[in-house]
């Protein structure tokens, strides 16, 4: 099973060259037809999508989803947005990023 990111042109350079899988959309509409895609491919345990172009990936294809545990779907920013939070932000964006995902916070 792979990792997938779904996200604009502008990061997916940047996620290609750490070895990840990168399916691009231009916009909000795109992004969706994608991750219809991607989670229909049945080769994916995380899809981690751009927040920007879809905030509620499970939202878009819950049907498809159904009795199912794989893939993970994951709302993050995007890349120059993570990077940029330094210090107690980026450790307050954790915390609730983790929170959001497992259902339980953790003490970072």
């Amino acid at each position: 099973m792979k990792i997938a990111i779904l996200t604009g042109p502008e990061s997916a350079a940047g996620y290609r060259l750490a070895g990840l899988e990168v399916a691009l959309a231009n916009d909000p509409d795109e992004a969706r037809h994608v991750l219809a895609r991607l989670v229909e491919s049945e080769d994916y345990a995380l899809i981690i999508v751009n927040d920007r172009l879809v905030p509620d990936p499970y939202q878009v294809v819950k049907r498809q989803m159904r009795k199912r545990d794989l893939p993970v779907l994951l709302a993050a920013p995007p890349h120059r947005i993570a990077v940029a939070s330094t210090g107690e932000a980026a450790e307050a964006y954790m915390r609730q990023i983790i929170k959001e995902t497992m259902g339980y916070e953790i003490k970072l």
